[in-house]
């Protein structure tokens, strides 16, 4: 009998919340088989089983938060027992289980029969609450429920069953739980303006609560210092028409795709930088990526493109674009938002003349990007000139990075972004002209 311990997603993963289990005790799985889904601060995982086996017991049901390493199941793997059956030691099979189970089926909660006939699932792979293992309508609504609306459903103490869903068949989304948390906070607000509480207090919904509390921790732990400097970004807008001009049906680039990968070719040049901050120490990464911060109908998410140094442009430009479409449809895995020093937010689009931008946890640096902006400079002759800049504020971590480092970053990035050709070559590593790959 082996334990199945709660996995480790991401460097800064302490805990993480059971959201559903796929089998249930007595039942076998082959390998590859999810066998249950985790939801960390950042995405939902789903867990494959390791090998074939059969799952003897669950430790943590869905909803438990568990310290990462903890077991939460046992299971009998066949290679772990010479060869034996699974079904070795006085357990039955999945349908003898079924098979034993199919009187007291009818037991189960009339709603909850209904529901899970209306979704097609199976009763047998459903852990009933109920006395004897019933099935209530509560354990069908946790199954039916997205992980994102199951969560918030916990955090704010709402019951699943005042909630009616909107999805696919009824399935209830993370909006349906936030209007029963925003009806029930406008009730709140209402019985405390009768009861003599300030007007206009209003209680925020769960995203707002989850980021405040996140930005709260990364301000008040991390020590951010900020460098800032005015760029030239009229050579790098010229190269985008330049690039974005063929007649050919080409990846479309943007200026964002471009400071990405000036980004990545700068921390190249700066290999000291591209390091983190854990409880256990410093350390460095062995690759190079970039985080965008990206506006989603669940609030911020910042997925990460790694390789960013050595990514070609159209390569770069396609990944970018997966992965914001993925975490705009909520559906970012844990190796979408894993890795990464720095992060990049763009709020030029908005006409933001410039942002000082908080540091996302584990990284060291977030880059503030604002709009464009027209304005007279002296030439090499000294005679005013016509210059188009953006305004980039560096946020960094003091623990990892001193003001001078920063600077030198800085600098290196605004000579990328000036001279944008070096965009199209290969990384050169600092210290040396030749690429990092080179002999």
């Amino acid at each position: 009998m082996a334990n199945i311990v709660m996995p480790k997603f991401g460097l800064t993963m302490t805990e993480g919340l059971i959201a559903a289990w796929h089998r249930r005790p007595g039942e076998t799985f082959q390998k590859g088989d999810i066998l249950f889904e985790v939801e960390t601060e950042k995405v939902t995982n789903e867990v494959e089983a390791p090998g074939d086996g059969r799952l003897d017991a669950i430790l943590h049901g869905e909803g438990s938060v568990v310290p990462v390493g903890e077991p939460i199941a046992r299971a009998a793997f066949e290679d772990e027992t010479s060869g034996v059956s699974t079904e070795s030691g006085g357990g039955a099979s999945s349908s003898q289980a079924s098979a034993a189970e199919e009187p007291r089926r009818g037991l189960d909660a009339p709603s909850a029969r209904k529901l899970m006939a209306e979704h097609n699932i199976d009763p047998a792979s459903m852990a009933g609450s109920g006395r004897d293992g019933r099935v209530m309508k509560g354990d069908v609504l946790r199954v039916v429920a997205t992980p994102l609306a199951r969560r918030i459903a916990r955090d704010e103490g709402i019951d699943l069953d005042e909630v009616s869903g909107t999805g696919p068949r009824g399935r209830i989304k993370a909006g349906d739980v936030l209007a029963v948390q925003q009806a029930n906070a406008s009730t709140t607000a209402k019985n405390a303006e009768t009861a003599g509480a300030p007007e206009g207090i209003m209680a925020p919904d769960a995203v707002r609560l989850a980021t405040a509390r996140r930005v709260q921790a990364a301000k008040r732990d991390i020590p951010h210092f900020y460098v800032g400097k005015h760029v030239n970004v009229g050579p790098l807008g010229e190269l985008r028409t330049s690039l974005n001009g063929g007649k050919a049906a080409r990846q479309k680039i943007s200026v964002t795709h471009l400071l990405v990968k000036a980004i990545g070719l700068a921390l190249a040049r700066h290999p000291a930088l591209n390091r983190i901050w854990l409880p256990e120490g410093i350390m460095p990464l062995a690759g190079i990526g970039v985080g965008i911060v990206t506006e989603t109908p669940d609030g911020l998410r910042i997925p990460i493109v790694n390789d960013a140094d050595h990514l070609p442009l159209d390569t770069l430009a396609s990944a970018c674009g997966t992965l914001l479409e993925r975490a705009r449809a909520g559906r970012l895995q844990s190796a979408d938002v894993s890795g990464g020093t720095i992060s990049i937010s763009n709020v030029g689009m908005f006409g933001a003349d410039s942002l000082t931008p908080i540091i996302n946890p584990p990284q060291a640096m977030i880059l503030g990007v604002g709009a464009e902006q027209q304005t007279f400079r002296p030439d090499a002759q000294g005679q005013p000139a016509l210059r188009q800049e953006i305004n980039l504020t560096l946020a960094a971590d003091h623990r990892l990075i001193d003001g001078a480092d920063a600077a030198r970053f800085l600098a290196t990035l605004a000579e990328l972004i000036e001279n944008p050709l070096e965009l199209l070559r290969a990384p050169v590593a600092s210290g040396s002209l030749q690429p990092r790959n080179a002999a």
